[in-house]
């Protein structure tokens, strides 16, 4: 009887130590996500700010120049060092995870080799390749964005080896730090430069200068990061050697461990120049079949597809950029529970992951329906093009959800070891939604529409193909009402009080001040009711449970505040 008591106090003290482990890593995961998305909303706020003094500054031929040699910066970032934030995270955790601490460190050291040499062949391309790669005037601005190739490879693998080591403060404020020192030099750099420029200088050469600052301002950005990334580590760097100075296991050689990061950086590179390369042939698609087959006016064309671009994308990416920003944190962690051969708690974060995007994206996409107009018109006042802006937006926003899902999905699959299936999902739905512009600009007047059209379609193919892989490799299975409807319906009754809110101060404001400062004044206490209204209905509903709360940065403060009111 005492032995069997024993071993019931025995199995008891290991399912509440493996009780606390779970909910300490479903913690950790809701904490450094929380913060990477936290400090994706400010950058992406800084973003907006900044952009419109620039182009005051520069002007729209400026814009053009910088325009034409970002992309190509863009395309040969991609193809360098772009992904290695999250390839370094996940080949480091999964070793990490078992305790090998020197094949991990080596893991870091191969790949900083790794974008050395990548990091240094960009630049070199973008220098010496400049008048084969841009036009004429933007050839000097391409050559200004050369050095920062070489320095954001080592900065994203600096911010890999914190996201493996589960710590995203390091990386959030190293990404704020980015984007200040891009803001404040571009403008800077922009002025003193067309300023500096010959009295006798015309418009084209100061569009240029401008052009050249506002790339500068870039790469003054990646070094301001890496500046502190540097410092973050080798202030961290004591507790780093001391786990590895404890690993008495086998070391893996530096040419085994260069060819499996290869091997993981490759895929993750391949993917990300796919979603890249859809938005670049979906332009060169729309702007050829509308001027050149249908014979339509090119400034007509290339503003209506500005306003899809420029205004519409850009708005449902900030919500999706908290997607991103999440997925960056549930690599490692949920990488370390299947290096260590755990597939049910692989499963469990995987499954919480997906909510939390969820959770997330349907109340923003529905918030976007309800509020496109307002928000097109608080961000982009351009009267003229205020209502077909609106309509893009109001029909794009249901991307949101398909791309956060999608994205944190990809995460998911790349952390598992499966990193060519989100090559596979994003070709699969490349070819068929190439397949489908095509076909509807040519044989159908839906022109802008149908580049609203396909990139849904884009978005819910790799939605719905991520979701299949899921199934296959770890047998992921979601609860449909709990996961999807019930938010689903909290988000549509906050809609309603949403548009309500807006309609009646809207109404009342427009008495006493113009129609953009009324608009103003109605759309802030619209955003400030949609938060309690769908969080009240989602916990009273059992979607957002005591657990969930728990696992969010303060969330013990949240769940007393909450039983105050009586909401728990």
């Amino acid at each position: 009887m005492g032995d069997m008591t024993g071993d019931r106090r025995e199995d008891m003290r290991e399912a509440g130590s493996k009780a606390v482990k779970e909910k300490s890593a479903g913690s950790s995961i809701a904490v450094q996500a929380g913060i990477l998305a936290i400090a994706t909303i400010v950058v992406r706020i800084i973003g907006l700010l900044y952009r419109a003094p620039l182009t005051a500054i520069i002007g729209d031929e400026g814009n053009g120049y910088y325009g034409a040699a970002y992309n190509i910066y863009m395309i040969v970032l991609i193809l360098s060092s772009n992904s290695l934030p999250a390839a370094i995270s996940r080949q480091m955790s999964t070793k990490l995870a078992v305790g090998q601490y020197k094949n991990a460190q080596r893991a870091f050291h191969c790949a900083l080799i790794y974008s050395l040499i990548v990091g240094a062949a960009g630049s070199f391309l973008l220098y010496f390749g400049a008048g084969v790669l841009v036009k004429h005037n933007a050839v000097p601005v391409l050559r200004v964005f050369a050095p920062t190739i070489f320095l954001f490879g080592i900065l994203g693998a600096v911010r890999g080896y914190f996201q493996a080591n589960q710590s995203m403060v390091q990386t959030s404020v190293s990404q704020i730090l980015e984007q200040i020192a891009n803001a404040a030099v571009s403008i800077g750099a922009a002025s003193l430069l067309i300023h500096t420029a010959s009295i006798h200088a015309n418009q084209t050469e100061r569009a240029v200068r401008g052009a050249m600052g506002s790339a500068l301002g870039t790469g003054c950005g990646v070094a301001t990061a890496l500046v502190f990334m540097a410092i973050a580590y080798f202030r961290h760097r004591k507790g780093f050697f001391q786990r590895i100075s404890a690993d008495r296991g086998l070391t893996e050689s530096y040419s085994r461990i260069m060819k499996s990061t290869i091997l993981v950086i490759t895929p993750f590179i391949a993917s990300s120049f796919i979603l890249n390369l859809t938005t670049t042939l979906d332009q060169m698609i729309y702007l050829n079949m509308l001027i050149d087959v249908k014979g339509l006016s090119e400034p007509a064309v290339t503003t209506v597809f500005g306003l899809f671009s420029n205004k519409a994308v850009v708005i449902t990416n900030i919500p999706i950029s908290v997607a991103t920003a999440v997925s960056a944190a549930i690599i490692p962690n949920i990488a370390t529970a299947y290096a260590s051969g755990d597939i049910r708690e692989t499963r469990r974060r995987s499954i919480n992951a997906s909510r939390m995007a969820l959770i997330i994206s349907i109340p923003c996409a529905v918030g976007l329906l309800v509020l496109a107009r307002p928000v097109t018109m608080l961000m982009f006042p351009q009267w003229d093009t205020l209502e077909l802006a609106s309509v893009l937006l109001t029909l794009q926003s249901v991307t949101v959800i398909f791309l956060s899902v999608g994205t944190i999905t990809n995460a998911i699959l790349q952390a598992i070891g499966k990193m060519n299936m989100p090559i596979v999902s994003a070709s699969v739905a490349l070819i068929i939604q190439t397949a489908a512009l095509a076909f509807f600009l040519r044989f159908t007047d839906w022109g802008i529409y149908a580049m609203v059209f396909v990139s849904v379609l884009y978005a819910a193919i790799i939605f719905a193909l991520n979701e299949l892989f899921l199934r296959r490799y770890l047998g992921l299975r979601f609860d449909a009402v709990r996961v999807y409807w019930k938010p689903i319906f909290s988000a549509l009754v906050m809609g309603a009080a949403v548009f309500l809110v807006y309609r009646g101060v809207f109404f009342l404001a427009s008495h006493f001040c113009g129609q953009y400062f009324a608009n103003f004044i109605a759309t802030m206490p619209s955003i400030a009711v949609a938060v309690p209204v769908y969080f009240f209905l989602l916990i009273r509903l059992g979607s957002f449970t005591q657990e969930d709360i728990l696992g969010l940065p303060k969330g013990g403060a949240i769940v007393r505040l909450l039983k105050k009111l009586h909401w728990l």
